[in-house]
């Protein structure tokens, strides 16, 4: 009989399981019809219309970024990465408003559904690239990086969890769900995505966000140093596992 790891987590148990326990035949029948025809699709074209629309497009953004157009997917695929004009370690969800003000235009929130729909068009650029991210840039990096890692590995919250509590072992079961080891999973690679319990689209900053809610811990705040730098390590797990950008994905 196959061993069973059980370890007390949030309120339910964390099984690592056959994926037999993880999705309803019926959810799986619908989570492969939606990977034909995601439904998030209808988003990321919002967000095009919007991009070209409220940031005055590509053009505008390799202007604001300082890099050619035709070297704009490429460096898309390097985020979040060190903007000198902007003298931090962001994502582009944060290059997004830092444009929205430079044009004299309202900033619109991180957990807005115009950030997360243009931040979709934006990052789907870079399709099919590598995920490129350089940690070893510059000092900036370096130091989000380091951060990132702690982050990830350290226990907090009243639940007594860290990221890599749920996130290390492939297979691991949460609620009847599937948690993804993030790298080999390239959760770095395919946010923003669709969340099927959602029905909706989401940031992995948000989703982040969420997760920390949910496992007893204080979230950290969309946009700020520790949760960019988290977003810097859980995407470096996706480049080391030599994934590439696939926006929008699609989770359960």
């Amino acid at each position: 009989m196959k061993k069973v790891l059980l370890t007390l987590a949030l309120a339910g148990t964390l099984v690592t399981a056959g994926e037999q326990f993880s999705m309803s035949k019926a959810d799986k029948k619908m989570y492969e019809e939606m990977l034909e025809n995601n439904p998030a699709d209808i988003f990321v074209a919002d967000g095009e219309e919007q991009f070209e629309d409220n940031f005055d497009g590509e053009e505008a953004l390799a202007k604001f970024l300082e890099v050619s157009e035709k070297k704009l997917a490429e460096y898309i695929a390097g985020f979040p990465r060190y903007v000198k004009k902007m003298g931090n370690v962001v994502g582009l969800d944060q290059v997004l408003q830092a444009m929205q003000v430079e044009q004299g235009k309202s900033k619109s929130d991180l957990n807005s559904e115009t950030i997360f729909n243009v931040l979709a068009y934006v990052k789907s650029l870079a399709n099919d690239l590598p995920v490129s991210i350089d940690v070893k840039a510059n000092k900036e990096m370096e130091d989000s990086y380091k951060l990132g890692e702690k982050l990830y590995t350290t226990v907090r919250g009243y639940r007594g969890l860290s990221c890599k509590s749920c996130h290390s072992l492939p297979g691991t079961v949460l609620r009847t769900q599937t948690l993804p080891e993030m790298g080999a999973a390239n959760t770095g690679g395919t946010w923003p995505a669709y969340r099927m319990t959602l029905s909706n689209l989401v940031t992995l900053q948000a989703r982040s966000a969420t997760c920390m809610r949910d496992a007893g811990q204080e979230p950290l705040p969309l946009g700020s140093k520790e949760m960019v730098a988290l977003e810097v390590y859980i995407t470096n797990l996706a480049k080391e596992n030599k994934k590439v950008v696939a926006i929008p994905g699609l989770k359960r």
